[in-house]
């Protein structure tokens, strides 16, 4: 019996060996599977073209290398680049997305392209225009045109009117305005939009929406105005003022454009103008009036008084031919605005009295720095009031203004009341 059980001892013996055996072979069996696995996986997506996904990112964006040299091509216009390039942009295109590898982005040696000896050769024909056209006699002869242009030209304002018979509606729309003056000196652009006033009554006033940083700005935009029977056309005035907007101070005014309708016949349906943008009539500030102020600076309290007396020969503004007219007084420090105060509103006069009084605290020692401005402005509840009249009193002031206030810093504690004329607010 003993060497049955030795037998059979050893064969249990080898039963373990042989497990590892076969768990051995299946291991590397099972690596060399997945090895090839991958391998083919790599070499079917080899042959495949990039994902669809990346081609739809990119599209509409010139990404060829040549492009990313000049910043002015990356997002120029479709009309200004329309030429033979444009097929060889394509295909340069497809062949830059056949090189891509399997995440889709472009080889390094695509990155060769965009080197420096690229950038001179494309460069080059710029460079060398640049040196036959510009010489000192171009430089001045356009500085000279600029600046008499600037003078002059003050750009093409484009409208239409016509007048709806069935809803008895007079229909003016302001189409765009072309080639303003930059008003902005750091961006050298503007920021425009048009005010425009029916006359004589003044009792139509709209204006468009501001158009930011163009020189050509489309509004395109219609107002229509309800109550003027057609007989009464030919008598009207159609003013428009063309301002740049400004947020940190008053918006600056461009030019206007005076258009009589006297002989313009609308029974025709509607008649499309263009006029050119005139600067501001200076001569309308001898018509704003006049304006009575006294001053007094306390030099020991620091302080400066201000009395507000009396308006007289103020414009027609309504429709009745008076004004509802009230002051609303601006202090400034150095060009800030700092304190602001308004009188209470006359009604239906030409020659307010106000006889009210503002004590301003100044926030420096001294009014060299100091400004006081004076707006006349006509009360209308329909509308947004209107400026009739403008008034600075400082020390950098012209005329009476800057007497005035010459006379406060060299007598303080008393009190000096002047008349003053009205500039174009």
């Amino acid at each position: 019996m003993a060497p049955v059980i030795g037998s059979s001892g050893e064969a249990y013996a080898e039963i373990p060996t042989m497990v590892g055996l076969i768990g051995a072979f299946g291991l590397v069996f099972t690596v060399s599977l997945f090895s090839w696995i991958c391998c083919q996986r790599k070499s079917t997506k080899s042959n495949k073209t990039p994902p669809y996904k990346f081609v739809h990112v990119l599209k509409g964006v010139d990404i060829y290398p040549e492009s990313l040299n000049s910043k002015k091509k990356f997002g120029a216009d479709e009309k200004t680049e329309l030429s033979p390039k444009s097929h060889i942009s394509k295909t340069s295109l497809h062949l830059d997305l056949e090189k891509r590898d399997l995440n889709g982005n472009f080889p390094k040696a695509n990155k060769v392209r965009s080197s420096p000896d690229l950038e001179d050769f494309s460069q080059a024909p710029l460079q060398e225009k640049d040196k036959n056209s510009i010489s000192p006699e171009s430089i001045n002869s356009t500085s000279s045109l600029s600046s008499a242009e600037k003078q002059d030209k003050l750009g093409t304002l484009f409208f239409s009117i016509e007048y709806n018979f069935e809803k008895k509606a007079f229909v003016v729309n302001i189409k765009e305005a072309r080639s303003l003056p930059a008003m902005d000196e750091q961006s050298m652009t503007s920021d425009p939009y048009i005010k425009m006033t029916i006359l004589p009554e003044k009792k139509h006033k709209v204006k468009t929406r501001v158009l930011r940083k163009t020189l050509d700005p489309a509004f395109d935009e219609t107002f229509t105005f309800y109550g003027i029977p057609y007989s009464q056309v030919q008598d009207l005035v159609l003013h428009f003022i063309v301002l740049s907007f400004d947020r940190f101070s008053r918006d600056d005014v461009i030019g206007e454009v005076y258009f009589p309708l006297s002989g313009i016949e609308l029974s025709d349906g509607r008649v499309l103008m263009n006029r050119e943008i005139n600067k501001r009539n200076v001569r309308k500030s001898a018509g704003r009036g006049e304006l009575l102020i006294s001053l007094c600076y306390q030099s020991t309290t620091n302080t400066l008084t201000v009395v507000v007396l009396k308006a007289r020969h103020l414009p027609k503004a309504d429709i009745s031919g008076l004004s509802d007219p009230y002051v609303k007084v601006n202090l400034y420090h150095a060009k800030k605005r700092i304190s602001k105060k308004k009188t209470h509103v006359k009604k239906c006069t030409p020659n307010a009295v106000f006889n009210e009084l503002f004590v301003f605290d100044i926030p420096c020692e001294g009014l060299e720095d100091i400004s006081v401005e004076f707006l006349v402005m006509d009360s209308d509840r329909g509308s947004r009031n209107e400026i009739i009249g403008r008034l600075i009193l400082g020390a950098s002031a012209d005329g009476t203004g800057g007497e005035h206030w010459k006379e406060i810093c060299e007598h303080p504690r008393r009190q000096i009341a002047k008349w003053h004329m009205l500039c174009d607010g």
